[in-house]
């Protein structure tokens, strides 16, 4: 299957791959991070659930909106290639940097260097993969490429965790922040020998000519990013809240002046490129509830897998992941811990040290001062009490970052079905459009948030610790929807986008994404206000339910752009 495919395809895998590598393993390890105690043995940032899920969401947001301003700069001054070598040594310095301890200045310069790293190389490989297959006899090829290439940026998404786990269970949160930074690296020198090695990686990279029309970068400095700095210095600023945060506020307020920068790149097009304009910035806006809803795995569906899931390893399991990664062992000895009610009020201390206290929130409902949930009796709380008195004090669970792993496992498992299975209606011209895979994607990831609707009513809304097979459901159903949508949404751009601004409407993809990911820390956010996780997750299926009937909607005059564009499909 590879052979029919550029050379340069596997280049461009195995460098997303390590850069994926360095930064889910950020992802897998960053909120809890930011809430594990300053007293632990390995001390984190002490931060509460809401602040972390606000740090997370603006970091999120970030990191996918420099993409815009990267795709500029690749676009009209330094080319792909040199993007890609910058982003990539400045995500590797950053990560490195989160390894300093005791220091809030280096924790968040460090992530600073990841935003602006990630805004040089993110949209700049995707649109150099997208360049290999302009030539006739890649073509048609393009779609399953983009899948490929997903394959990879998952690959590495996935063995990471497991280095993430061990390294920081063993050593602490600086060694594993370390091996991302070491993976980027690698991830750099891999991309130069394989553009020494294939040239046509070199001939891809050609910065767009400037034609009659183009703004210059000192315009779009006037116009664009000088208003939208502004704006989010007065969102900051302004007193009070209107959503929610002052980071909230600064994130939306910058983002209107550059949403009316897109709006006025379609109305200065030429008349041939306002519709596959108008039909990319249709798509950038339905996606940004996919994003939204997608990455709450590193916030919401982590708190569900830390506190609400059972984790408990039995002697065998124990021995599994001791070999692939390293058992989270917690102590039942009683010590004092601080007790935080279900709306961040300070119920006091108490000494306490129990599987159920330690292990099932971090915020018990009042009237459990004395570490007793009031839904066991006595003699299951005895119980309880027992088994762990008879594990000597202590208790074996798998790792909360491993349940990020679930995700990219199942994309490494279902990508080459997914491809074949598309091949196969291909060939019997039944192959959906590319905007109609994105609807499907769509549709399945509303489904996909029923399957946490019916863990969280099955499990008494977490009272009862779920089983860890609801977070491979959840999982197993949202990541068809997101190979349907996510690698063909990289694919739609690489066909629609004006060649003259093919990084910029990249940079747009990513723009819908920093939204989204913004959007997804507002809701994980709201995540100790739901009394009934059933609810929380069942307003993430309404969500993007919505979404799908938007996209639907549209779907005749989008496969009409498409067709007139491109080339007919169905």
């Amino acid at each position: 299957m590879l052979k029919a495919h550029p050379r340069g395809l596997m280049v461009l895998f195995f460098t997303e791959m390590w850069e994926r590598f360095g930064y889910y393993l950020l992802l897998g390890i960053f909120t809890l991070y930011m809430i594990a105690p300053e007293t632990a043995k390995f001390a984190g940032k002490g931060m509460s659930n809401m602040e972390a899920a606000d740090i997370y969401g603006t970091f999120l947001a970030l990191v996918y909106l420099t993409p815009f301003i990267g795709g500029l700069i690749a676009d009209r001054f330094i080319g792909y290639r040199k993007s890609i070598y910058i982003g990539g040594v400045l995500m590797a310095a950053g990560y490195i940097g989160l390894a300093i301890p005791d220091s809030m200045l280096a924790f968040y310069l460090s992530l600073l260097l990841i935003i602006l790293g990630n805004g040089m190389f993110k949209p700049n490989v995707s649109v150099l993969l997208g360049k290999l297959y302009e030539r006739p006899e890649y073509e048609h090829l393009k779609d399953s490429g983009y899948n490929i290439f997903y394959m990879g940026i998952n690959f590495g998404a996935f063995v990471c965790n497991f280095v993430a786990a061990w390294l920081r269970l063993t050593y602490g949160w600086g060694w594993a922040f370390a091996a991302a930074g070491i993976g980027m690296l690698v991830g750099v020198v891999w991309f130069a020998f394989g553009t020494v090695r294939f040239p046509e990686i070199k001939e891809a990279d050609k910065i767009s000519p400037k034609r009659e029309g183009d703004q210059s970068m000192g315009r779009i400095f006037a116009v664009l990013l000088i208003p939208a700095f502004t704006a989010a210095a007065i969102g900051w600023l302004i007193p009070g809240n209107i959503f929610g945060s002052d980071s909230n506020d600064a994130f939306i307020f910058f983002t209107i002046p550059v949403l009316l920068f897109f709006f006025n790149t379609w109305r200065m097009a030429a008349k041939k490129e306002k519709a596959p304009i108008a039909a990319l910035l249709s798509i950038f806006g339905i996606v940004i509830i996919f994003w939204a809803v997608f990455h709450q795995n590193g916030s919401a569906l982590t708190y569900w897998a830390k506190n609400n899931t059972n984790r408990e390893l039995g002697p065998k399991m124990e021995k599994v992941i001791n070999t692939i990664a390293s058992t989270e062992e917690v102590s039942t000895v009683p010590r004092e811990r601080k007790i935080i009610g279900l709306h961040g009020e300070d119920l006091g201390t108490k000494m306490a040290g129990n599987y159920y206290f330690d292990n099932f929130s971090e915020e018990l409902p009042k009237g459990n001062l004395n570490g007793k949930p009031k839904d066991l009796t006595n003699d299951e709380w005895a119980k309880i009490q027992t088994e762990a008195d008879a594990s000597h004090g202590k208790l074996k669970l798998w790792p909360t970052e491993l349940q990020a792993s679930i995700n990219p496992f199942f994309v490494i498992i279902l990508t080459p079905l997914l491809v074949a299975f598309f091949n196969f209606l291909g060939r019997r011209k039944k192959e959906p459009s590319t905007p109609g895979k994105i609807a499907w994607g769509m549709l399945i990831s509303a489904l996909s948030w029923l399957v946490m609707v019916i863990a969280a009513v099955v499990s008494s809304n977490g009272m009862d610790k779920a089983s860890v097979a609801w977070l491979f459901g959840v999982y197993g159903v949202i990541t068809i929807g997101e190979l349907c949508l996510s690698p063909m949404g990289l694919s739609l751009v690489s066909k629609l986008a004006p060649k003259r601004i093919a990084a910029l409407m990249m940079g747009g993809w990513f723009l819908a994404t920093a939204i989204g990911n913004k959007l997804s820390g507002v809701l994980s956010g709201m995540w100790d206000l739901f009394e009934k996780k059933s609810n929380y997750f069942l307003t993430n299926a309404v969500l993007t339910f919505a979404a799908f009937a938007i996209i639907l909607a549209l779907l005749p005059w989008l496969k009409r752009v498409y067709n007139e564009n491109v080339g007919t499909e169905k």
